[in-house]
């Protein structure tokens, strides 16, 4: 057990690999091959890596394929029948599926940022105080992803996370509390959004 894990046992990891690629001829993204294996089993290992033990993975667009190529052995994975709609619905069915688990913190990531590693995942990780905990990775003082929402946060959350736009709209209004934590130095937060983006995975 590492000691992220032995300290912050009651912080979930979420990640959301609904997307369907839309601008990449529709293909999921949890499916893109990164490394010779599907981009979620890349991203659920930097999770673990990086000291989450419990992992809650949002699945969307292909989801029958995304549990029948990738493995995700001791992931709970929540299906989100609305996840074109955008990334708003995934937040919110992740949040929904860690009620009642004793999370006090969820940290999210997103599938098609491998750019981010458990360097960067830690270091959010490590600033995790309770469940009033607001946190944000930063890129030369940009807030970005992975962000760690403590549990009293959750609902205000789901009452705003929309289409495409997440918890943006919350962190916004709360921006007075929220811890940000430089990972420039150890992580580039690319998206895989475009086929010319497909030239960041190996």
């Amino acid at each position: 057990m590492t000691e992220n894990q032995d300290l912050h046992g009651d912080v979930a990891g979420l990640l959301l690999a609904a997307g369907g690629g839309r601008r990449l001829g529709g293909r999921p993204k949890a499916l893109l091959s990164h490394r010779g294996r599907p981009l979620v089993e890349h991203a659920v290992a930097v999770l673990r890596a990086a000291g989450c033990g419990r992992l809650h993975v949002v699945l969307g667009a292909g989801s029958d394929e995304v549990r029948g190529r990738a493995r995700l052995d001791g992931c709970v994975l929540v299906d989100n029948p609305d996840w074109a709609d955008g990334m708003g619905s995934s937040l919110r069915a992740g949040l929904a599926s860690l009620a009642g688990t004793g999370a006090r913190a969820a940290l999210v990531a997103l599938v098609d940022q491998p750019g981010i590693g458990p360097a960067a995942v830690a270091r959010v990780l490590g600033a995790y105080e309770d469940e009033k905990s607001l946190v944000s990775a930063a890129y030369d003082g940009v807030r970005g992803h992975p962000v760690l929402f403590g549990a009293a946060h959750w609902a205000g959350i789901g009452e705003t996370a929309v289409g495409d736009r997440g918890a943006r709209a919350y962190l916004t209004a709360h921006e007075a509390e929220i811890r940000l934590v430089e990972c420039g130095d150890v992580a580039e937060p690319y998206d895989i959004d475009t086929e010319a983006d497909l030239s960041h995975l190996e």
